[in-house]
């Protein structure tokens, strides 16, 4: 299923830049409604869009409003978002969005309905903190990101996949999709509070144009999947990996212990790793989120003329 561009709402920026061929990119919007607390949701989310017209593109904040897929939110739809309380909008990938669309919901895009959108919109590029992957200790339990990144050719420039994952397996099945990982300045790929998970890329570039590059060749040679451009959280926010990792342990077992399962377990373990590490881990996420922003803007740049 992929939304025909007619139930597309594209702002007035957004459908300009497009038409004139400036760079664009897409940013999603669970981290608005699931991943940080208000008021940090909505001031990070103003800040990635910030940091994207830094990078000198437009940024694309992607969510659905009254039942209308939308494409480039104002600051009064980000933070009347970011009000709404807890479990009041629908986390929408793909199954969810014919969902949300029929019955005029309030609704938020993942990184894989960010994903459809975008490519329908014609945005090449989309920033992100994490992208989902397969959980810990369930191999079945594989995020629909995974899976779109192997049939939707759109960039998305992350921190590698949540701490809170299994990172081997998520590999191993982004291998299986054929999903190139991209390491922009490391050789491994990132473990999104942690700068490195020690787990190789296919590919180490040093710049975000070299980054463009291979998603412009992609693109000529008709690939459908989409690539990863791992960026490895700013340094001076990052964590010691031992320390994430007991944080994760107690989290994850605290989850298990209390029945909490599906959609509730990422938000459930996020939440918990930032009280474990006394919020050290939340302020990494928001670090590399509002990095990541300005990386993609680089690259999309870049994209329009390689």
């Amino acid at each position: 299923m992929t939304p025909s561009s007619a139930f597309l709402h594209l702002s007035a920026e957004v459908a300009d830049a497009l038409h004139s061929g400036r760079p664009v990119v897409a940013l999603e919007s669970t981290l608005i409604t699931h991943g940080l607390p208000h008021p940090a949701n909505g001031e990070t989310a103003l800040a990635m869009e910030a940091a994207v017209r830094a990078g000198g593109a437009v940024p694309a904040t992607i969510a659905i409003l009254g039942g209308q897929i939308t494409v480039g939110l104002t600051r009064g739809d980000i933070l009347r978002l970011a009000a709404l309380p807890a479990g009041r909008v629908r986390k929408c990938s793909r199954r969810d969005l014919p969902i949300a669309v029929a019955r005029g919901e309030d609704a938020a895009t993942t990184v894989a309905g960010t994903m459809i959108v975008a490519h329908q919109a014609g945005i090449r590029v989309l920033a992100t903190g994490g992208i989902g992957g397969v959980h810990r200790g369930q191999p079945f339990d594989v995020s629909a990101d995974l899976l779109e990144l192997g049939r939707t050719p759109v960039a998305v420039v992350c921190s590698g996949a949540k701490s809170i994952l299994d990172l081997p397996l998520t590999l191993e099945f982004l291998e299986t999709q054929g999903v190139p990982i991209i390491g922009l300045g490391t050789a491994t790929l990132p473990g999104f509070y942690v700068r490195s998970s020690g787990l190789p890329v296919d590919v180490t570039v040093a710049t975000a144009a070299e980054a463009a590059a291979i998603i412009a060749a992609a693109s000529r040679l008709g690939a459908s999947h989409g690539l990863i451009v791992g960026v490895p959280v700013p340094e001076e926010a990052g964590l010691p990996a031992d320390r994430v990792e007991n944080a994760i342990s107690q989290a994850t077992a605290e989850a298990a212990a209390r029945n909490i399962h599906g959609k509730a377990v990422t938000p459930f373990l996020l939440s918990r790793v930032a009280e474990l590490t006394g919020g050290d881990s939340r302020r990494a996420n928001i670090a590399l989120l509002i990095n990541n922003a300005r990386i993609g803007a680089l690259i999309a740049a870049a994209l329009v003329v390689a």
